[in-house]
């Protein structure tokens, strides 16, 4: 086996490189173990507790400008500080470890938008710092990299300290096709090609060739340096990536990302493929997962057996999807008490069974003679930890979006109503005919919306203020800037606006009495903002007596317990 010494980790460290990885092993298919705690005894881990892997790889797919998730509840999937804290302090894992990325990396949408583009910008900045603090050795990059052009490209990349690889493109945007690293006594090698296409089309100034061909000649390059350990990186078509590493069956790992991204929607992971003897593993995209591969190197041989059972991929990945929504739903029912407690009890044992389908699936022993690899994905979640620095880089930047957006969006004015259209006026006006509604609605958690972005220097951030304030840049309503009257999430947050109504409350069909449900999961309270909502359930936290139930209705527990 191939071990860092303490110099070696150092002169990494000193390299931009991952320094060696400090904490536990995370084995099998699990997205949980890494953080709702170790594999249970039982578990595949049991069988590798004495050996240490050679290498640790964590792939990231698709991060695509995810700094971090909605503030909305707590422990969202993702965080760019969460996943550091994993990578800084996963020890007695593996002698030694890198990060490399597929897909789109630094911004959220394919194409500027002008009026964020100083803010995504900036985040972009903070994001590729953050990677160079990981130590991420390699990026292939997807379309909505040159969003901000070619330089911009360049820089950030330079930022990261590591190779942006993309072989199969003209001009080659790094200057390299492929990377070549001692990593812990371990030779590895990184080759990456990528499809950036929007709508059939390139980027500007951009000329793609054959991804197959150009990945053929940078491994033959990455041969030719005696590279021990080959990680390809494809910015590729599911399909496409899958045709590589069947002609490339020398690869270790590919690790595959999409060509394009756009919008914050969040995407399931794909399950791990082992296509001959090439692991091919695709995480979710802005960082709700990562992948990560330990390679187990003995005598020598760097051609590794499965050490994790691929071929239980698809039903471990069912099972952990079954198990993540039940827990998701139960930390919900478990506040409620109008659930009965042996109903409680009854999901419980649901959950402890799935727990243990998932562990007799992932009972794969590893093999007791030649290399092999484990493979697990892992979502990142608050239970990581957060590092110190990476979490005072992201409120740095927070507070510096603020001021500039502050500045730079003062005065905006939102559209004005067009003629017989109704703008808004702000729950003061409401209150003065609705005094019931507006004690219920005081007790909300939607009053207090706006003061939970200032309290994280975010009311003035273009990704944020749009779902904490009332009739965000609709006619008559709310800017980022101009929004006095109209901070949190007000009564026409969901009545719609009432000016006409205040001004002839008599007459009928100015205002929606009767919201549809629907409303909530299509404006705000939807993936990635907010996980397992359902409007059922949420309803009666914002309904209370002359306010959807009747006037001599006592006051729901929520109400009166003094928690919002």
């Amino acid at each position: 086996m191939v071990r860092a010494s303490v110099g070696a980790v150092t002169q990494l460290r000193k390299g931009g490189l991952l320094p060696a990885a400090l904490g536990f092993t995370l084995l099998g298919f699990s997205a949980c173990n890494g953080c709702r705690g170790a594999p249970s005894p039982d578990g595949p881990a049991a069988s590798a507790k004495q050996e240490l892997a050679s290498l640790r790889v964590v792939a990231i797919s698709n991060l695509a400008g995810a700094l971090e998730p909605c503030g909305c509840t707590k422990d969202q999937l993702g965080g760019v500080d969460h996943l550091a804290a994993f990578v800084a302090q996963t020890g007695g894992a593996a002698a030694a470890s890198l990060v490399v990325s597929a897909g789109p990396t630094m911004f959220l949408d394919p194409t500027k938008d002008p009026k964020r583009a100083t803010q995504d910008l900036w985040k972009a900045e903070a994001i590729s710092a953050s990677l160079e603090d990981m130590g991420l050795s390699a990026f292939t990059p997807g379309y909505n990299d040159w969003g901000f052009g070619d330089a911009t490209l360049s820089s950030l990349a330079k930022e990261t300290r590591a190779g942006l690889l993309a072989a199969n493109l003209e001009p080659v945007i790094g200057g390299s096709k492929t990377v070549l690293r001692d990593i812990g006594g371990v030779r590895v090698g990184f080759l990456g090609v990528a499809l950036p296409e929007m709508d059939g089309a390139p980027p500007s100034g951009v000329k793609a060739t054959d991804p197959l061909a150009a990945a053929r000649a940078s491994f033959e390059e990455l041969r030719r340096g005696g590279a021990q350990v080959l990680i390809g990186l494809a910015a590729l078509p599911r399909g496409q990536a899958l045709r590589l590493a069947e002609a490339l069956p020398e690869l270790s790992l590919l690790v595959v990302g999409k060509p394009v991204e756009s919008g914050e929607g969040n995407d399931a992971p794909s399950a791990p493929a082992l296509i001959g003897g090439v692991l091919v593993v695709q995480a979710s995209n802005h960082l709700q997962t990562v992948a990560v591969v330990d390679f187990f190197v003995r005598g020598g041989d760097f051609h590794f057996q499965d050490g994790t059972g691929i071929e239980s991929a698809d039903a471990v990945t069912s099972v952990e999807r079954r198990i993540h929504d039940l827990e998701v739903r139960l930390a919900d029912w478990e506040k409620d008490p109008s659930i009965r407690p042996e109903d409680l009890a009854a999901r419980r044992r649901d959950l402890d069974k799935l727990k243990g389908d998932k562990q007799r699936l992932l009972q794969h022993p590893a093999p007791k003679t030649g290399s092999f690899f484990r493979y697990s994905l892992l979502e990142v979640r608050e239970k990581l930890g957060s590092d110190p620095k990476v979490h005072e880089r992201m409120a740095a930047y927070y507070r510096r979006v603020n001021d500039y957006n502050r500045t730079a969006f003062a005065g905006r004015k939102p559209p004005a109503p067009q003629r017989g259209e109704s703008g808004y006026t702000g729950i003061e006006v409401c209150s003065s005919c609705h005094e019931e509604e507006r004690k219920v609605w005081d007790r909300t958690a939607h009053a207090g919306a706006y003061q939970s972005l200032a309290k994280q220097f975010k009311e003035y951030n273009l990704e944020c203020v749009g779902c904490h304030v009332t009739g965000y840049e609709k006619p008559g309503g709310a800017t980022v800037t101009v929004n006095e009257s109209l901070r949190d999430v007000q009564c026409e947050a969901c009545h719609g606006p009432g000016q006409a109504h205040a001004a002839a409350p008599d007459k009928k069909g100015l205002i929606t009495r009767d919201p549809k449900p629907e409303l909530c999961t299509t404006s705000c309270h939807h993936p990635p903002h907010v996980e397992g909502f359902e409007v059922a359930r949420a309803k009666p936290l914002i309904l209370g007596p002359g306010h959807g139930m009747p006037d001599d209705a006592p006051w729901p527990a929520w109400a009166t317990s003094g928690d919002r």
